[in-house]
């Protein structure tokens, strides 16, 4: 009897199949970042310039913008609802921004708080409609795509605003010890939302949302106050974007925003966070900017033709995608 308690109290031996698949798991949970190295070695080995100061801080710069807008559609995607409006929502705000100075004269400061108020305030009512009208959050945020892209047309008479300030491109186009300064914004956002995802109430509330509705109405969070906030603080990062790239470009265009839908949504899938809600994180996104920047990046470094880029970059998300959803799968 001794021999059998003895038996039963020792820890059980661990099999080789059980080590196999942790290092699998470990190889899908980390797949982006792997997926990151690997291709940066491989343009390097194409291309020396890929490796050059100036084209990290290129990278660095283009992945700015990407990930204000990652980052804004992270937030709703975390509750287990999208907003395919934000990028819409980055390119009308940023034009009206430029025209609260053109037109109203107003300080470029201040027309720069136009602009995110406004992007702020088309994310709160889109978050009102979804949660008290109770419309798809798809179907919604659709239609507002389509109606912010054609106010966005109107607005300009499909021509480029050039007139900006000196003050509203200096984020854009400022450096220090050669260095850009706007990519500081993106790592403050980050910083950021990471916080408040982690150590705050709301985000520990948004996460409850995302994984289990029923239950989190169940334990007294508030699900539709949850939901609006995430979908204001979307359109409130989608905002900043569009200023930002607004003063990166020195202009803006009549189609502003619209090339960032759908790097925009899937950059946080894939880094990992779940269509379905109530996971995914910050770091997971950073990974999916960089490594969709890097594709970009690279794939035009190596002169591949412009008419296959979309086709290779695209190859390649699919590829990242299957892989997250077969490490949800099997490895949770």
């Amino acid at each position: 009897m001794n021999q059998v308690a003895s038996a039963l109290a020792a820890p059980a031996a661990k099999t080789p199949g059980k080590e196999g698949t942790s290092v699998l798991g470990w190889v899908l949970h980390n797949v982006v970042w792997i997926w990151l190295v690997a291709l940066v070695v491989i343009f390097g080995l194409f291309n020396q310039y890929f490796f050059t100061t100036f084209n990290l801080q290129n990278i660095m710069v283009q992945a700015t913008v990407l990930g204000m807008i990652g980052l804004a559609v992270a937030l709703p995607l975390l509750v287990a609802e999208i907003d395919l409006s934000l990028p819409a929502n980055l390119g009308f705000s940023s034009a009206i921004g430029a025209m609260a100075y053109s037109n109203l004269g107003l300080p470029w400061f201040l027309a720069m708080l136009v602009g995110v108020g406004v992007a702020t305030l088309i994310g709160f009512f889109n978050g009102l409609c979804i949660t008290k009208l109770r419309m798809v959050s798809l179907i919604q945020t659709l239609s507002m795509m389509i109606i912010l892209q054609g106010a966005l047309l109107a607005l300009t008479q499909g021509r480029t605003i050039t007139n900006l300030p000196d003050g509203y491109v200096w984020i854009g186009q400022a450096a220090i010890g050669g260095w850009p300064v706007m990519p500081i914004i993106f790592v403050v956002a980050l910083v950021a939302m990471a916080v408040m995802l982690r150590k705050t109430v709301l985000g520990r509330s948004i996460y409850a949302v995302g994984g289990n509705p029923v239950a989190s109405n169940s334990a007294g969070i508030r699900v539709d106050r949850v939901k609006i906030i995430t979908f204001t603080i979307a359109g409130f990062l989608a905002g900043v974007g569009g200023f930002l790239l607004g003063s990166w470009q020195m202009a803006i265009t009549s189609n502003q925003g619209s090339s960032y839908l759908l790097y925009a949504i899937a950059a946080p899938i894939i880094g990992g966070v779940s269509v379905f809600g109530g996971r995914g994180n910050v770091v997971g996104v950073l990974g999916g900017v960089l490594l969709l920047t890097v594709i970009q990046v690279g794939l035009a470094i190596i002169a591949v033709p412009s008419f296959y880029v979309g086709m290779i970059g695209g190859f390649m998300i699919f590829i990242a995608v299957a892989i997250d959803a077969i490490r949800v799968r099997y490895f949770g």
